[in-house]
C-alpha cells in the first residue's frame, strides 16, 4: 500500500508546489495594487508604469506582497487552499437543497449523466451487435458513427436543445441526449472489438458442435467482449459527464455544475469556477471507480483473474 500511495502523493505534492508558485506571477499585478492602496511601498509606483512591467519582473521587484497573491477574493489563479476551502464550504457546510451547494448542483448533473450514459450504452451495444452480424450495417452504420464524432459538441449541443425545445422537450432529456451522443461511440467501438475477439478457430469449433448463431453469441462472443465493454464504459461514463455539463451551457441553466461554471464566469468568481471543476473531476473519478468495481465483480464471477 505504501509503495502505491507514495508515488501518487509525490506527484500531488509537486503539482501543488507548482500551482502555488504559479499564483505569484498570475496574481501579482492585482496584489501590488492592493498593497499600494494599503500604504505598502511597491516598485514601480503607479498603475501605468506597472502595466509595462512583466509579471515575473514585477514579482521579483515586490517579494513583500507575495503573500497577497494567495488570498485574493477574485484572483486570476486561486491558490489550492482557497479551492479546498470553497469545496468544503459548498459541500459539507451547505444544505444539500441550497442552490449554493455543490452537492445539489452535482446531483442535477449526475442525473442527466446517468440517463445519457444508459441511453448511449444501450444504443452502442445494440449497434455493435448489428455491425458484427450484418455486413450491410458494418459498411453503412460504422462510417456514420465515426463521422458523427467529428462534429464539435459545442456546435451540435445548441441545435439539439433548440430542436427538442421546439417539440416541448425540456429539462433533463436534452442534456441526456447530448450526454448519450458522446458516450455511445466508445461503447460501439469497444463492443465491436470485443465481439470480434474470438479467433477463427474458436468460431469453427462452435460450428462443429452445430451451435446456432444465438448460441455462438451468448456462449462465445458475448463473454469475450466483457473486458472490452467495461473498458469502453469507463470512457463512456466520463464522456457522459462532459456531455451533461456541455448541455447545461447553451441553455443558461441555473442548476448543475455547468451552471456553476457559467455563473462563476459571469461574475469573475474564479474560486467558484475552480471548485466546480474539481467537483466535476471528483465526480468523474467516482463514476469510473464504480464502473471498475462492477467490472471486477463481473470478471471474478466469470472466473477471470483481475
Amino acid at each position: 500500500m505504501r509503495r502505491a500511495i507514495l508515488p501518487v502523493l509525490s506527484v500531488v505534492a509537486v503539482i501543488v508546489a507548482i500551482w502555488y508558485a504559479a499564483c505569484v506571477p498570475m496574481n501579482i499585478h492585482s496584489a501590488v495594487t492592493i498593497a499600494e492602496r494599503a500604504g505598502i511601498a511597491v516598485t514601480p509606483e503607479g498603475a501605468r508604469e506597472r502595466r509595462e512591467v512583466g509579471a515575473f519582473a514585477l514579482a521579483a521587484q515586490n517579494p513583500q506582497v507575495w503573500g497577497m497573491t494567495f488570498q485574493q477574493d477574485k484572483p486570476r489563479l486561486p491558490a489550492p487552499h482557497q479551492v479546498v476551502v470553497e469545496l468544503w464550504e459548498t459541500t459539507a457546510l451547505k444544505a444539500v437543497t441550497s442552490k449554493r451547494s455543490l452537492v445539489f448542483h452535482g446531483w442535477i448533473t449526475l442525473s442527466a449523466t446517468l440517463v445519457g450514459f444508459a441511453i448511449g450504452s444501450v444504443a452502442g451495444i445494440l449497434l455493435a451487435i448489428g455491425i458484427v452480424h450484418s455486413r450491410a450495417m458494418d459498411m453503412s452504420v460504422m462510417p456514420w458513427a465515426i463521422a458523427s464524432q467529428t462534429i464539435p459538441i459545442l456546435a451540435i449541443a445548441p441545435m439539439i436543445i433548440v430542436v427538442l425545445n421546439s417539440i416541448g422537450v425540456q429539462g433533463l432529456i436534452p442534456k441526456a441526449v447530448i450526454s448519450a451522443y458522446l458516450s455511445f461511440f466508445p461503447v460501439v467501438v469497444g463492443m465491436v472489438k470485443g465481439l470480434r475477439a474470438p479467433s477463427g478457430m474458436d468460431l469453427d469449433q462452435m460450428r462443429t458442435w452445430s451451435a446456432t448463431r444465438a448460441q455462438m453469441f451468448f456462449k462465445l462472443r458475448l463473454p469475450s467482449s466483457v473486458p472490452y465493454l467495461f473498458a469502453s464504459l469507463k470512457i463512456g461514463i466520463a464522456a457522459s459527464l462532459v456531455g451533461a455539463i456541455v448541455g447545461e451551457l447553451p441553455t443558461g441553466a441555473v442548476r448543475g455544475l455547468g451552471a456553476r461554471l457559467l455563473t462563476g464566469s459571469y461574475y469573475g468568481q474564479t474560486i467558484q469556477i475552480w471548485s466546480a471543476l474539481f467537483a466535476t473531476a471528483i465526480l468523474a473519478a467516482v463514476l469510473v471507480a464504480v464502473v471498475a468495481l462492477f467490472e471486477r465483480l463481473t470478471l471474478r464471477r466469470m472466473g477471470v483473474r483481475t
